[in-house]
């Protein structure tokens, strides 16, 4: 009996730290043929993310189900917790996003920059990440 009780104590210790070694749970959704989104989930793994990649052929639907908004579309859509993550979104947004919990879908950098998570090149200019809504101006999230 002793025995059994102190298994059930060590595995109950255990598990905190199993749940936190697996990271954070995220779905990236992208379509067959887009090389860069399997960077960005790359990017993501590599901050502790725990990356689930799905193909889809359908990925305006997807956009439409996360209410990504036309204007604020990039290549990819990234289901964080019940927060949509559009675009190459560097992972401080990310983070910024789980932290505050705003009263929001979520955010997005829309387009592909170069120089931005899981994409090539030099880096332009402040990667501008908004927050997902329907105004006609949307508002900023994180600049960086």
């Amino acid at each position: 009996m002793k025995y059994l009780r102190n298994a059930l104590v060590a595995i109950g210790l255990a598990l905190p730290g199993a749940a936190l070694a697996g990271g954070t749970p995220a779905t990236l959704y992208k379509s067959p043929t887009c090389g860069c989104c399997s960077a960005y989930a790359d990017y993501l793994e590599g901050h502790g993310f725990d990356v689930d990649v799905v193909v889809r052929d359908d990925m305006d639907d997807i956009k439409a189900q996360a209410g990504v908004p036309d204007r604020l579309r990039s290549c990819h859509t990234t289901m964080v917790g019940r927060y949509a993550v559009e675009g190459h979104v560097p992972v401080e947004a990310i983070n910024k996003l789980m932290e505050q919990k705003p009263f929001s879908r979520g955010i997005a950098m829309p387009g592909m920059p170069a120089g931005s998570p899981g994409m090539g090149g030099s880096k332009q200019g402040p990667f501008e990440v908004f927050y997902i809504s329907e105004q006609s101006n949307p508002r900023l999230f994180h600049s960086q």
